[in-house]
């Protein structure tokens, strides 16, 4: 089924691209209604899921929080600061390819997919940390 490209998908699309941070559907939905004021938060979280269904971004699953999107589709994974929320790319070599290869020779499963996401704490945030240890 072929799908409409219309100013409201348009616009979330940009939105995701111009906060280029890995936003949540909220913020998303701040962004967009700046320029759409009449549009629906469920017209943007319902279009930001159906653009990631069809692979036109990256949904981002954060345990115990909101879903984060992202507009880079080249194969990369994810660092998430554990203290701030702060999320952020990082590129490795291995591909996607060798690591699910590797995971189904170690599982008696049929993996197709899977979502990585390192978890530590961003520069800011250790730094704050660091200096608090230093007081003590």
């Amino acid at each position: 089924m072929e799908t409409r490209n219309t100013i409201q998908k348009q616009t979330i699309l940009m939105a995701v691209k111009e906060l280029a941070n890995h936003p949540t559907a909220e913020q998303v939905y701040e962004k967009v209604v700046e320029k759409l004021p009449n549009i629906s938060r469920a017209t943007v979280y319902r279009n930001l899921s159906s653009m990631a269904d069809r692979g036109l971004l990256h949904r981002i699953g954060v345990p115990g929080g909101a879903d984060h999107y992202d507009h880079t589709l080249e194969t990369h994974y994810h660092v998430l600061c554990t203290e701030c929320g702060a999320l952020e790319d990082i590129w490795l070599q291995e591909s996607q390819a060798d690591l699910l290869k590797l995971a189904n020779e170690k599982s008696s499963f049929s993996i197709q997919n899977y979502q990585l996401v390192f978890h530590g704490m961003c520069p800011c945030c250790k730094a704050k940390a660091d200096a608090l240890n230093q007081l003590h």
